[in-house]
C-alpha cells in the first residue's frame, strides 16, 4: 500500500509540474506550441501506462505459489527465484529431508516453506493440501507449477508395462491429481496453473516414446483446462523446455549392461547388444550437449505467472532448434517421419538389428 501510494504521489507532482509548465510555454511561446506540447506528453504519458500494464506483477507480496518437483532442477531454481520476489513459496519435494529440501529450508526466507509432497500419493496431495490451506497468505494460492517429473529413454520394446505406468503416474497423472486438489484455491484467486511439459510432446524421436507418452497426455489435460478455466479468469501455461540435461540432471543414467540384462531371450534375438551400446553412448551424449543454465525456463515460469496476458506455450530452445521446429509441425508425416533417416544412429540401427 505504502509503494501504491507512493507512486500515486509522485503522478499528481508529474501532473502539477506539466500544468505549471504548459502555463509557462503559453505565456512566451503561444498557444500552437502549448497544444503540441500537451499532445506530446499526453502520448508519452499514455505509452507509460501501457508499458507500466505490461510489466504485470512484480512483486508477489501476500501470494502463494505451490510448486512441485523441488527436489533439483527447474523446480528448486523457480523455488528460490519467487522467494525472492516476495512470494509465499510452498515447495514440494519427493524427499523432504534430501540435500535438496533441506537447503531451501535453510537458505530461504520465512515464508518459503517445504512439504514432503510424492504427486503420485494422494495421502502426501491431500496432506499438503491442508497445510497450505492453514497457511494461506492473505491473498490466497496465486499459482500451482506443476513441475514434478522423471525422464528415460529406451525403445519401445525395452520398457515393461511397469516402466510405462511408472512414467504415466508421475508425468502426466501426478499432475492431474495436484491440479484438481488445488483448483478451487486457484480458481478463488483467479490465478495461473502452470504445466511443465517437454518439446518430445509433439516431437515424436526415437528411443522417446514413454516419455512423449506422458508428456503428450499432460499437454492434452492442460490444453482442456485452459479452455475451461478462461470463465473463471484462471490462465494455463504449458512449459516445452527443449534439452536441459545438463542444467537440470534429469536424465536417467543406465549401463549397457542393464538394458540388456532387462530384456527376455525373445528381444535379444532381436536386438543386437553392440546397437544398444551405441545408442546408449549417443543418448548419453545428446544429452550432455544440452543448456548447462536453466535461466530461460525460469524466466518464462515467472512470466506465465506474472504477465498479465501469459503465453499458452513456452517453447525454451536454441534460435535453431525453433526454426526447425517451426518448419517441422507444418510438415505432413510422411515427411517428418523420413526426417529421422538423416540420423547417423538410424542407419547404425537398421543395419544391427536381426531382421
Amino acid at each position: 500500500m505504502q509503494r501504491a501510494a507512493g507512486t500515486s504521489n509522485s503522478m499528481w507532482s508529474a501532473l502539477v509540474s506539466l500544468v505549471i509548465l504548459l502555463i509557462c510555454v503559453y505565456l512566451y511561446l503561444g498557444v500552437h506550441i502549448v497544444v503540441y506540447s500537451a499532445f506530446t506528453v499526453g502520448l508519452l504519458l499514455m505509452a507509460q501506462v501501457l508499458r507500466q500494464r505490461g510489466r504485470g506483477m512484480s512483486e508477489g507480496f501476500e501470494r502463494a505459489v505451490l510448486i512441485t518437483g523441488c527436489d533439483s532442477g527447474f523446480g528448486y531454481q523457480l523455488a528460490k527465484t519467487l522467494d525472492s520476489m516476495g512470494f509465499t513459496v510452498f515447495a514440494g519435494c519427493l524427499c523432504s529431508d534430501g540435500h535438496g529440501a533441506q537447503t531451501l529450508a535453510k537458505e530461504g526466507s520465512q515464508r518459503l516453506r517445504v512439504l514432503q509432497l510424492d504427486v503420485t500419493r494422494d495421502e502426501d496431495v491431500r496432506l499438503a493440501k491442508t497445510l497450505v490451506e492453514a497457511n494461506l497468505p492473505e491473498k490466497g494460492l496465486w499459482a500451482v507449477v506443476n513441475n514434478a517429473g522423471i525422464s528415460d529413454w529406451g525403445e519401445t520394446e525395452w520398457n515393461s508395462i511397469e516402466d510405462y505406468q511408472k512414467m504415466a503416474d508421475i508425468n502426466l497423472f501426478g499432475s492431474i491429481r495436484t491440479s484438481i486438489a488445488f483448483l478451487p484455491f486457484v480458481r478463488a484467486s483467479k490465478g495461473r496453473m502452470v504445466f511443465v511439459s517437454s518439446i518430445f510432446a509433439f516431437f515424436n524421436c526415437m528411443n522417446m516414446g514413454a516419455y512423449s507418452m506422458s508428456k503428450r497426455g499432460l499437454e492434452a489435460f492442460a490444453d482442456c483446462l485452459r479452455v475451461e478455466l478462461s470463465s473463471f479468469d484462471v490462465k494455463v501455461s504449458i512449459i516445452q523446455p527443449g534439452n536441459f540435461g545438463p542444467a537440470t540432471n534429469i536424465r536417467t543414467k543406465k549401463t549397457t549392461q542393464e538394458i540388456w540384462d532387462k530384456l527376455d531371450e525373445e528381444h535379444k534375438l532381436i536386438f543386437n547388444r553392440s546397437y544398444i551400446e551405441i545408442a546408449n553412448s549417443y543418448f548419453q551424449s545428446s544429452c550432455n550437449a544440452g543448456f548447462k543454465d536453466c535461466r530461460m525456463v525460469i524466466d518464462a515460469m515467472v512470466h506465465a505467472l506474472t504477465a498479465p496476458n501469459p503465453k499458452a506455450r513456452y517453447l525454451l530452445v536454441s534460435l535453431v532448434e525453433r526454426m526447425f521446429f517451426s518448419v517441422f509441425s507444418l510438415l505432413p508425416t510422411v515427411i517428418t517421419d523420413a526426417v529421422f533417416t538423416i540420423s547417423p544412429i538410424y542407419h547404425k540401427r537398421k543395419a544391427m538389428l536381426y531382421l
